[in-house]
């Protein structure tokens, strides 16, 4: 007879072992979305749902340690989960920030996503699909918009990643979420490197702005001004000037040592801008090797020439 079992004076035998234990709960990822209304939180969450996140839409923020507490009792079934939250909330958003921090109390691993706009390119969204802002009451859709900025000022500012969307279609945002999320491990540290033209506009999901105008500007020789900073002989020019190579080490330390209080820090994204007058030769140039030196040193890292093209 198995010692896990006795037998009953009738001859039946009656299981006596402990129940397995249960299995420990495991906390789930979380990634909060938010972001200005249109500039993609519903494309970002069906991407996310997509990759298999199990996403909820338009939660109350003081529901979040709820939902993650369910996720953490699910025996692995809910490992990621992504809440969208906005100001469709209304008065619940002011609940966010304590919830917040009632995630980090619990050592909760957590991201915040969010997706900005340029003012313009929002109004020509809402336009399109006729429908007001949900902050605009009685006003226009630009006063919804600035309202909106207001209220999500501070959240913008602790994101872990925040994406343009101004100049993005569902495909490319797509591709950017795809790059950020899909992958079966998470690096330390993820960087985009930006080239970009001024005279186009600062980017503004940019953490770091570097300006390259300093270097004389091959658009200004004859042979290289079809070409772009890709291009062997325009890049071999920018680097040839006096302080290009100093300036690309110099920076490349700098970003050394910033990208380890990023990690410190819990800091996952960053983006890294690289300017010159229109984003077509000395940006593109040094974008390429400052994204070559940061993978080299194990970050790992996309280059993005913004407006290379444009001209």
């Amino acid at each position: 007879m198995s010692a896990d079992n006795a037998q009953r004076r009738d001859g039946a035998q009656v299981s006596t072992a402990k129940p397995a234990e249960a299995e420990e709960a495991k906390t789930p990822e979380l990634v909060i979305i938010s972001g200005m209304s249109g500039a993609g939180r519903s494309t970002a969450a069906k991407c996310l749902e997509d990759l298999g996140w199990f996403v909820v839409d338009n939660l109350p923020p003081a529901l979040i340690p709820t939902m993650v507490d369910l996720g953490a009792r699910s025996q692995g079934n809910v490992a990621r989960i992504a809440a969208v939250v906005d100001v469709r909330g209304r008065r619940f958003f002011d609940n966010l920030k304590q919830s917040l921090t009632d995630l980090d109390a619990k050592e909760v691993t957590r991201r915040t996503v969010f997706l900005e706009a340029s003012d313009e390119a929002l109004v020509r969204r809402f336009e399109s699909v006729r429908r007001p802002h949900p902050l605009q009451g009685d006003g226009r859709i630009v006063d919804g918009i600035e309202a909106e900025r207001d209220l999500l000022r501070e959240l913008r500012g602790d994101a872990d990643l925040v994406i343009d969307t101004s100049s993005l279609n569902v495909h490319e945002l797509r591709a950017k979420l795809d790059a950020q999320f899909a992958g079966d491990e998470e690096p330390e540290l993820r960087a985009t490197v930006m080239s970009f033209g001024y005279k186009y506009g600062l980017p503004v999901d940019a953490d770091l702005v570097v300006d390259c105008r300093f270097l004389p500007n091959p658009h200004w020789v004859p042979e290289l001004r079809p070409f772009t900073g890709l291009n062997e002989e325009v890049a071999g020019y920018v680097f040839n000037q006096p302080g290009a190579k100093e300036f690309l080490d110099r920076y490349a330390e700098l970003l050394q040592l910033i990208a380890a209080g990023y990690r410190r820090e819990g800091k996952r994204y960053v983006t890294v801008a690289v300017g010159c007058t229109g984003g077509k030769h000395r940006s593109v140039a040094m974008s390429e090797r400052l994204a070559r030196r940061l993978s080299d040193e194990g970050v790992e890292t996309v280059v993005v020439h913004r407006d290379m093209g444009r001209e």
